[in-house]
């Protein structure tokens, strides 16, 4: 999986609709291969990130889970102790 996406399902304090939007653009990105896609592509990029948004607000909605809610703050500091040691060789 890519490293820039997230998971975004039982984190404290929740997902924004921000959060939402910026996974979707980055999954399409991912998959067109494109950062910024010519004009001729720009609507079917941008109606995807909205569909894909769309669908990954419905799923963190239905989602349940009896485990505790992660802290965001215990998640930051592990991936910047894993880049620390990436970029350190």
């Amino acid at each position: 999986m890519c490293r820039n996406i997230r998971v975004l399902h039982n984190l404290e304090p929740e997902t924004t609709p921000d959060e939402v939007d910026a996974a979707a653009l980055q999954f399409v990105r991912k998959v067109s291969g494109s950062v910024k896609p010519s004009q001729v592509n720009q609507e079917a990029f941008d109606r995807a990130v909205a569909d894909i948004a769309h669908a990954t607000r419905h799923l963190l909605a239905d989602l349940t889970t009896s485990a505790p809610p992660r802290d965001r703050e215990v998640l930051a500091a592990r991936a910047r102790e894993k880049a620390a040691a990436r970029y350190a060789r």
